[in-house]
């Protein structure tokens, strides 16, 4: 079964809005951090491995949901939908949110600033890496809004391994440009899920 932003022309559109907000808003936040030089950069290439796993898992997601029609869920096709646009929106708030409590210290590279504090407000009261989680959200949403067990599993897995990968780099290079105030607020959070990592 073909999922309804390929087949209903109003779930198109709004699959398709959002969409489009959530990549004009990543443009937007690579332009600030551009603006935002600042600090030694200690990305080691991390960030192409994060945007390679974002384009393989958002392009392979799309692709499985109108090819493999035999993992479309058939049950509450229009619920499903709704619930995923949902949590798309939900997780690129989050991600807003938590790209504007960082504010200055934010940039697409891993990069540390002199005299970088560590933001204990906003999302990160909860994780230490809220932007993240929002985009992996964001992802799942956009999987369950194509209503594709395939799709869901690739936009989640295929990303989040991207992003486990930038988290060990910026969790070193945290460590070793902040230290202890970074060490003990790592200590109180988990990675990207309370309870869970």
């Amino acid at each position: 079964m073909a999922p309804l932003p390929f087949t209903d022309p109003a779930a198109r559109v709004v699959f398709f809005v959002v969409l489009g907000i959530f990549a004009a808003l990543e443009v937007s936040i690579r332009i600030r951090s551009e603006l935002n030089r600042g600090g030694e950069r200690v990305d080691r290439g991390s960030v192409f491995v994060v945007v390679a796993a974002i384009v393989v898992g958002v392009g392979g997601g799309i692709s499985l949901a109108g090819k493999v029609r035999g993992a479309g869920i058939h049950d509450g096709r229009w619920a499903l939908f709704v619930a995923g646009v949902v949590v798309m929106v939900g997780g690129i708030a989050i991600r807003q949110w938590s790209v504007a409590s960082l504010g200055r210290f934010f940039t697409v590279e891993v990069r540390v600033h002199e005299n970088q504090t560590v933001v204990e407000r906003g999302p990160y009261r909860w994780v230490r890496h809220p932007s993240y989680t929002g985009m992996i959200l964001a992802f799942a949403g956009m999987g369950l809004a194509l209503g594709n067990w395939a799709s869901i599993v690739v936009l989640v897995v295929v990303p989040t391994a991207g992003l486990v990968v930038r988290i060990h780099f910026e969790e070193r290079a945290l460590l070793a440009g902040i230290g202890e105030p970074y060490r003990r607020f790592s200590a109180t959070r988990a990675h990207l899920f309370p309870r869970v990592w």
